[in-house]
């Protein structure tokens, strides 16, 4: 598949550990009931819950903490859910223990369930979201933001995204916000304007931008809104007055070199900002410059996305040159641009520099081998905690796959490796394989798409299987044997849903690259079996690592 592939016609496939079901989060509530209600660690200084007090209070802690980990999760939901689990069990029994700790030793005192719930579980988060999707009104947003009026609340975050502001809405909600604003330090106005014709909507963003300049906010999501440059002016005020903006967030707003341009110039106080998102707008070549301007004035990056963006070669090479400067990145996320072998290039300059990252998304960038050998080597060198590696779709072959084998045996901690959609074929796979041979919290490989056939498949699945806690290996679209299928399905007989779907496997696939090696001659080079011996001693280079052996046996 050609690297220009638009996302939304490949097929991925990934584990989604988010949400979970409504089985698990009734499971969970019961737990958390038996908790608060039965003798627990904590009884020497707190007292336990009746049933019914407890059955309540697991109610509404599971539904804060599902709230938290969801939005979370909505900021990043290219991944697979794992850091939301994370947060949504640590929200969980933090909440436990806050709601033990109102709870007096005294056992003749009455406790009433107003007194247990904790203030964070009530009043620290709005958000109307999870609502209908439709227009609001004034009379509906009177209604709706009653619980912001309250006095002595202590809101500190608000989501009023997924509902479609009027500008009668809007009145209503803007003198509410303004009386807000030094309590306010996260705020979600994603997908807020759905449906209005250009001159409301503008008026709404004004409307909002006014009621919210000068306050103190942390994070700010102005995603889904379709801006373009005349709705980031219309934010200016806001974005102008804001000095200690950790968290900005402008995806799928129709980002333009123009409204690219206007960010740059609005956004000047950037000196705190951590992350900063530009997922799918048509930003291009030259607004990817002015964004470059932002990264630069941000020293403490953790988190770049700025994937789906339409940026090419001169763009990229802007970007990647000024993430150079951003020596606190732990996240990269570039998927799905044009950048080509030569920006490539410039990013592995950047990557030597970074010795913090833990998860580099780079698929379908059009890297090549040249681009691809590049940022593999410069990875190898440096992030020692990198868990999450893509460069799916680059257009890679076998000749890369050294460079990239020792950068794997080179990251211990790596987790998840998706090389799909290029040209690796069995010589490549078969590298691959024997680096991830020492890689112990590897729990998913993507290598479908690859010409691979029986036995490169064969010797990544001899890789992955034993590993504890191993989740996935998907090599479908390959060209895999029907013995080779058989094979595959028999090792993973005993955890059959570690191995993906093969349905678009095809055994009858050829490779042109054999043919051309049959017609100079070279016969041997077709048989699996014989190239499975030819390269089953292979040795990865690596530097010496406390289990550089694993990847050498």
């Amino acid at each position: 598949m050609d690297a220009t592939t638009p996302n939304s016609q490949r097929r991925p496939f990934s584990i989604k550990l988010w949400p979970p079901s409504e089985n698990t989060r009734k499971m969970l509530v019961e737990r958390m009931t038996n908790n608060l209600s039965s003798p627990t660690i904590f009884t020497r200084k707190y007292r336990s819950l009746s049933k019914e007090d407890a059955a309540k209070n697991a109610e509404q802690i599971e539904d804060a903490a599902f709230t938290i980990a969801n939005q979370h999760y909505e900021k990043t939901p290219d991944g697979d859910g794992s850091s939301a689990v994370q947060l949504y069990a640590k929200e969980c029994s933090k909440l436990i223990l806050e709601i033990l700790k109102t709870i007096p030793r005294s056992e003749d005192k009455e406790i009433s369930i107003s007194e247990v719930v904790p203030p964070t579980v009530q009043v620290t988060f709005f958000d109307i979201s999870k609502g209908k999707r439709d227009f609001i009104g004034a009379e509906e947003a009177e209604e709706l933001l009653k619980p912001l009026k309250e006095p002595g609340n202590s809101y500190s975050k608000i989501c009023l995204g997924n509902r479609s502001f009027g500008v009668d809405a809007a009145r209503i909600a803007g003198p509410i916000l303004a009386s807000l604003k030094d309590q306010l330090k996260e705020v979600d106005l994603s997908d807020f304007i759905a449906g209005r014709i250009e001159a409301e909507a503008l008026d709404v963003m004004n409307i909002f931008s006014e009621a919210l300049e000068g306050s103190n906010l942390k994070s700010l999501n102005l995603s889904e809104n379709a801006l373009g440059e005349k709705g980031v002016r219309a934010f200016g005020k806001l974005l102008q007055s804001q000095t200690n903006l950790e968290e900005l967030l402008l995806m799928n707003d129709g980002i333009s070199l123009e409204a690219a341009r206007a960010v740059s110039e609005l956004v000047s106080s950037t000196e705190k900002l951590k992350v900063l998102h530009f997922h799918n707008n048509m930003t291009g070549d030259e607004g990817a410059v002015a964004i470059a301007e932002i990264v630069k004035r941000s020293p403490l990056l953790e988190d770049f996305r700025c994937s789906s963006t339409r940026v090419g070669c001169q763009g990229g090479s802007a970007l990647c040159e000024a993430l150079g400067m951003c020596s606190h990145l732990k996240k990269l996320d570039l998927r799905d641009n044009m950048f080509g072998p030569e920006a490539g290039l410039v990013l592995s300059k950047a990557l030597n520099k970074h010795e913090n990252l833990a998860e580099v998304y780079l698929s379908y960038l059009n890297l090549e081998d040249e681009g691809a050998i590049a940022i593999a080597n410069a990875l190898k060198d440096s992030a020692p905690s990198l868990g999450v590696l893509e460069m799916a779709g680059n257009d890679i072959t076998a000749e890369a796959a050294p460079a990239i084998a020792s950068c794997i045996a080179a990251k211990q901690l790596l987790s998840k490796l998706s090389l799909a959609e290029n040209e690796l074929k069995d010589e490549g796979a078969i590298q691959i394989a024997k680096a991830l041979q020492g890689r112990n919290h590897l729990i998913q490989v993507d290598m479908s798409i690859n010409a691979l056939r029986r036995a490169g498949a064969k010797v990544l699945a001899q890789a992955v299987l034993q590993k504890d806690g191993f989740k996935l290996l998907n090599v479908d679209g390959n060209f895999i044997s029907e013995e080779g299928i058989d094979e595959l399905k028999d090792m993973f007989k005993k955890s059959p849903e570690m191995l993906a779907s093969l349905e678009d496997n095809d055994p009858e696939g050829e490779d042109n690259d054999e043919e051309e090696e049959k017609e100079s001659g070279d016969k041997g080079k077709d048989d699996e079996d014989e190239l499975e011996s030819k390269l089953k001693n292979l040795v990865v280079k690596q530097d010496e690592s406390p289990d550089a052996s694993d990847s050498n046996n």
